[in-house]
């Protein structure tokens, strides 16, 4: 007998608390934490990374939704009402990630700390948060990829029956995509681990680490797909992505897309993957990234700080 998971975890009175949000819940904790024991080595106050928090997580949702809403604006633009109405379904992590660093730019230089030491900080924490996330699709049985068949999922991949009850969906079974994403952050997060006690790296590299890692993951699990925001582009630049992609035709067959014939979460990841690294040689180069990860991280505006200003004066 299958098993499906209920979206809604328990009830109070006339209030449904559903999975998603206490996996979402769980994630942002798990990140805080990280990024808490991480800064204590650095002497960063706890509550500084509880206040980035409350500022990040609005902030990437409202990130989230702008995103997803500009590349959908036409399933919008008759009902704007709907715009608000996010318990509908319609995010984009990318979307989150601009939102949420948008506003942690603004909160660390006003805190006086540099922004590439603490995105370093938080780099594990967004990788973490976004694999434990992931289980909320599996939960609401969601973003997950094309028609795959049953033998597939218990035989080829030999997931547990509780994965692949869920993965049945409206009489057919569909690739655990959030399984794979998961799966891919897990060894990203353990990957900036290694990275971050390495003395080679320079401030701003494991942010853009985490970055390169979870793009390259990204593009490929994304063509698996059947829900990606997309646009007809010219057929070259279809035709590069297709061939970028083509390894996994040799296990896997691409998702159909409704529209379009580029995925924009493919077209942004490669971009993000090759400015990523040109930012790494482009400020070692120039002298830009002289600080190490291990370095002291010390605010401009902490009283230890003043107090070394004020001597300079004397």
């Amino acid at each position: 007998m299958a098993y499906l998971v209920n979206p809604v975890a328990f009830s109070l009175g006339p209030i449904d608390v559903h999975w998603y949000g206490i996996i979402l819940g769980t994630a942002a904790l798990v990140g805080l934490w990280l990024a808490v024991m991480e800064g204590k080595r650095f002497g960063i106050s706890p509550d500084f990374f509880m206040d980035l928090l409350l500022i990040g997580v609005p902030s990437a949702i409202i990130g989230a939704r702008i995103y997803y809403v500009a590349f959908k604006w036409d399933a919008y633009k008759n009902d704007l009402l709907e715009i608000f109405q996010i318990w509908h379904g319609g995010i984009a992590i990318y979307g989150a990630l601009i939102g949420a660093i948008i506003a942690g730019y603004i909160y660390t230089k006003r805190k006086g700390y540099g922004f590439w030491r603490i995105v370093d900080v938080c780099a594990p924490s967004l990788i973490a948060g976004q694999m434990i996330g992931r289980w909320g699709n599996f939960v609401n049985q969601e973003a997950h990829g094309g028609p795959v068949s049953e033998s597939f999922l218990r035989n080829t991949l030999h997931l547990p029956s509780w994965i692949t009850d869920q993965m049945y969906i409206e009489g057919q079974f569909y690739h655990p995509t959030f399984l794979y994403e998961s799966l891919w952050n897990l060894l990203g997060l353990l990957l900036l681990f290694w990275l971050r006690r390495r003395p080679f790296l320079r401030a701003g590299e494991l942010f853009f680490s985490y970055f390169i890692w979870y793009s390259i993951g990204r593009f490929f699990i994304e063509g698996l797909r059947t829900d990606s925001l997309a646009f007809t582009a010219p057929s070259g630049l279809a035709a590069f992505i297709d061939a970028l992609w083509s390894p996994m035709r040799i296990v896997f067959e691409p998702g159909m897309m409704d529209y379009g014939n580029v995925r924009i979460s493919q077209l942004l990841a490669l971009l993000i993957i090759v400015a990523a690294i040109v930012l790494i040689v482009v400020r070692r180069k120039k002298g830009w990234a002289s600080e190490r990860y291990a370095d002291p991280i010390v605010s401009t505006k902490s009283p230890a700080a003043a107090g070394a200003d004020a001597g300079e004066g004397i």
